[in-house]
């Protein structure tokens, strides 16, 4: 199969063509044959006119790629290896949603023929792979798993906006449903990584490799969350402590804030589903997503009583969101936990104005019912930079002054103008 895709007699597929598919599709493009594969007809206009939809690549990046967008998957018939990178959220109840990838694992089976691979790298819980999605291509395509066809599983470690652990510089692990499909998929990723790939025993040990990373954050970012509640009840600077503490070779770097996204906010509740099938309670775990989930609506609450001590009348304050994505300068609006501050403080009635200068207002009122601002205005009672997107970096206490009233409330929830603010009131975590 690898012969095969070198010397270009076979293709490769991926389908699914997000902030995963795409830098995977297009670098696997400068080697090998690819189709990339989208069932949104508009993602894939976009991407025919070299247009990162997700706004994370160049142009540039899609020059010297011997690729073929399409959402036709009569197309995938000529592929050898299927890599599947679909997005896996959770629903409302914070239960998987897995309909992403059993529909790709579907349009796969239509496809797929004795000698083929299918490679998964969405976030999925210990067993799923196995367990749940190779039926659905055993079913679909009347072919024998292993008999018939390997299967494998590559997490995707893509961190949006993040230039320097790109994927080409970040450690693959890879992991085959015996030996002989390990190798193969670490001979085809090491096409496109440079720093190499890391082998495990099983497909379940690197889909639980996936689930732990970004788990293992979310603790400690809520162990940081709670830290600051603690102490802004006695008066003490969480961002001070932390560069105090911080001082010693070992502690570990972390700080508060609000935790949303594909990833933190979401990997943790796939691996306390499968807990919870098992017969156990993941308690550190899900203390952990309490506190984070619920950041939001402490940085409101705490935004409301300063706003009622300094006499102002709720019903008639006007504020400000600086941000409205889910981390600093990307665009991507889903699972926006800045969202959870302005639900709440739409609850007291309060007049809500919200910017952001990478997020599409069209994609934020889709996704929440809610309208982006096209600038700042002027009179606010109270400003919240909820996200450090760039641009925001150098504005200074002039800059807020201009915007606000007298009187008025600045929530840094970052801590990015700590030490720079001296005549208007101040909140950070």
């Amino acid at each position: 199969m690898y012969e095969q895709l070198v010397n270009k007699k076979s293709k490769l597929a991926v389908i699914g063509l997000g902030y995963v598919g795409l830098p995977v599709a297009l670098a696997f493009a400068k080697k090998l044959k690819v189709v990339a594969f989208d069932i949104n007809s508009q993602r894939i206009e976009m991407l025919k006119k070299q247009i990162d939809p997700s706004g994370e690549l160049a142009a540039e990046e899609f020059c010297n790629t011997d690729v073929v967008f399409t959402d036709n998957p009569d197309l995938l018939k000529d592929a050898q290896c299927f890599i599947i990178t679909v997005p896996t959220p959770v629903d409302e109840h914070a239960i998987p949603d897995l309909s992403h990838i059993f529909l790709a694992s579907e349009t796969v089976g239509k496809a797929l023929k004795k000698g083929d691979y299918v490679i998964f790298e969405s976030t999925v819980y210990p067993g799923c792979t196995e367990e749940d999605c190779v039926p659905v291509l055993e079913r679909v395509s009347n072919l024998n798993y292993i008999e018939d066809f390997s299967v494998g599983y590559s997490p995707e470690r893509i961190n949006p906006g993040d230039k320097e652990h790109t994927l080409a510089r970040n450690t693959k692990v890879v992991a085959g449903c015996n030996e002989e499909a390990t190798e193969a998929i670490a001979r085809i990723y090491k096409l496109i990584v440079k720093v190499g790939v890391h082998k495990v025993s099983s497909i379940k040990v690197a889909e639980a490799a996936k689930v732990i990373e970004n788990t293992q954050r979310d603790l400690n970012i809520a162990l940081m969350n709670e830290l600051s509640i603690i102490f802004d009840r006695m008066g003490i600077n969480t961002y001070e402590v932390l560069e105090a503490a911080g001082t010693k070779w070992n502690f570990l770097k972390f700080s508060p804030g609000l935790v949303g996204g594909h990833c933190i906010g979401v990997d943790p509740y796939y691996l306390t589903y499968k807990a919870k099938e098992l017969g156990y309670d993941a308690k550190v775990i899900l203390s952990g997503r309490s506190i984070n989930d619920n950041m939001g609506m402490y940085v409101a609450t705490k935004l409301v009583q300063q706003l009622v001590k300094s006499g102002k009348n709720i019903a008639h304050t006007r504020v400000l969101i600086m941000g409205a994505t889910f981390k600093e300068n990307v665009k991507d609006v889903r699972n926006s936990k800045v969202v959870d501050i302005i639900k709440e403080l739409g609850n007291f009635n309060i007049a809500i104005e919200v910017v952001d200068p990478y997020a599409s207002p069209g994609e934020f009122q889709q996704a929440y019912g809610l309208s982006l601002t096209q600038g700042p205005g002027k009179d606010y009672d109270a400003v919240v930079v909820a996200v450090c997107h760039k641009p925001y970096l150098e504005l200074d206490e002039e800059y807020f002054k201009s915007i606000m009233k007298d009187n008025a409330i600045l929530v840094d929830i970052k801590g990015l103008y700590r030490n720079r603010i001296s005549h208007i009131k101040y909140i950070t975590l």
